[in-house]
């Protein structure tokens, strides 16, 4: 008997593939065999931890965003981007150690993390709270550096909105004289998605074993509303990522806007693409699959975006 929570589906392969629509999803059938095939989905995650169609095997696993804590500059409403590496101020090493004390039980298997010190700090202060993430060894990845704000940096946030709106721009998309257009900054996370897949790939394809049939979805009732582990439990693979706020904004409108992402229920698309506040969390699901000794994305959906209620508590 499943529970209220899980719901099970069952189809026979045909010559082509098929489409169904189940939960308001779209999945595909794939010809394999003319044996009955049964396909498990739960309201937690809609996902297996690992999956095999037509003999391909596939690995679902976590990635977890999160912003550094605030620096002097944030408080005083100066930009920073790359030239200026500025510590944590005070507040913002608590706001490190809220995200540590509110992360502690999620389990991690791989920690990416720029190589600027605002974000290595914040990344320590998470690993050092953590539960499960003692000896992990912390990648630090010059790809994860905040965006460059050319001749803009170090001076007033508002006069960088100001010139923004003179150039009929938006303050996300407008480039600074010598700064990173939003094109480069997006070249880099989807160079650091790739060595991301190849990582992790390297890490934990073998695990998976030969026979993916065999391998049960994660046992799980849906996550409740603002739990640390929303969308995770029981997915033994997942990765934290450590970086900055122009950055995941160019990361969350590329995962949704070039790569197909789903936004979570009741969240739009202006949320979604706005700046992360200092230390929020924002988390998805990811399916690789291995074609050609390459690992390539086959599918990604957002369980939360922006999250920061840890600070508030």
């Amino acid at each position: 008997m499943f529970s209220p929570h899980v719901f099970t589906t069952c189809f026979h392969h045909r010559s082509s593939p098929q489409v169904f629509t189940l939960l308001g999803l779209h999945f595909v059938s794939t010809p394999v065999s003319t044996r009955l095939s049964v396909v498990v989905f739960t309201t937690a995650t809609m996902f297996r931890s690992s999956v095999n169609f037509q003999g391909m095997k596939q690995l679902t696993f976590g990635l977890t965003l999160v912003r550094h804590g605030e620096t002097r500059y944030n408080k005083e409403g100066l930009l920073q981007g790359q030239a200026i590496d500025c510590p944590l101020s005070e507040i913002g090493l608590q706001q490190a150690e809220a995200a540590g004390r509110y992360l502690k039980d999620v389990k991690f298997s791989n920690v990416f993390v720029s190589d600027m010190q605002r974000a290595q700090q914040t990344a320590e202060a998470i690993l050092k709270r953590s539960s499960w993430c003692s000896g992990l060894q912390m990648v630090c990845e010059p790809l994860l550096k905040e965006k460059s704000f050319g001749t803009a940096e170090g001076g007033r946030v508002q006069d960088f909105r100001e010139m923004a709106k003179a150039a009929g721009q938006s303050v996300l998309s407008f480039t600074a004289p010598e700064g990173e257009t939003q094109e480069q900054v997006k070249e880099r996370v989807k160079e650091f998605l790739e060595k991301m897949l190849l990582h992790i790939g390297a890490d934990h394809w073998d695990d998976l074993g030969e026979d993916e049939a065999d391998l049960s979805a994660p046992q799980q009732t849906p996550p409740a509303e603002g739990m640390a582990d929303d969308g995770v439990r029981g997915v033994p693979v997942h990765a934290l990522v450590v970086t900055h706020g122009a950055y995941m904004c160019v990361a969350v409108r590329y995962f949704v806007e070039e790569l197909g992402c789903s936004l979570p229920q009741g969240s739009d698309k202006a949320h979604a693409f706005s700046l992360s506040p200092n230390t929020g969390i924002c988390r998805f699901l990811l399916t690789m699959r291995k074609e050609d000794d390459r690992f390539k994305l086959a599918e990604m959906c957002c369980v939360f975006v922006h999250r920061g209620d840890h600070v508030k508590q």
